[in-house]
């Protein structure tokens, strides 16, 4: 599941067609096919969260030289992270921040965050539908003087 795939998917599925019962009959289905991926996408970032807050506190570990060598070389990461610069407290965001496993988790969190925004909207769209549906009813009935 991809943030594209569920816009292609979104842009197929929110048309009403002529056929109004069939597409009041479909709301459900849609809205559970919807409900699912937004359920099983808050999960995942739970998780994607979780793995961060290790891999947070495993870089706090290392940046702070408090890691022992077996665990740098199972990483593969450099006993000095500072090439023998000597950096003050103060300065810790900085690394932190341009940290590139850290700023990958970042990324990851912040996509699944659009993902699940993006199905919440069209969640609460599909909740509304059926008033969609009674518009064009009512509109039709307008057209034709009812």
């Amino acid at each position: 599941m991809n943030l594209e795939t569920i816009l292609n998917e979104w842009e197929k599925d929110c048309r009403i067609q002529d056929d109004l019962a069939e597409a009041s009959r479909s709301t459900p289905s849609l809205h559970a096919k919807y409900l699912q991926m937004l359920s099983i996408s808050k999960l995942r970032l739970k998780k994607l969260e979780s793995e961060q807050k290790v891999l947070l506190k495993e870089k706090w570990l290392w940046y702070n030289g408090k890691m022992c060598e077996e665990e740098l070389k199972e990483k593969g990461w450099e006993p000095d992270p500072f090439n023998g610069l000597k950096v003050m407290k103060g300065d810790m965001d900085h690394y932190y921040d341009s940290d590139p496993e850290i700023q990958q988790s970042e990324e990851k969190i912040q996509y699944w965050k659009t993902i699940i925004d993006t199905l919440k909207e069209i969640v609460d769209t599909l909740r509304w539908r059926h008033q969609t549906v009674s518009n064009i009813i009512k509109w039709k009935m307008f057209e034709r003087g009812d």
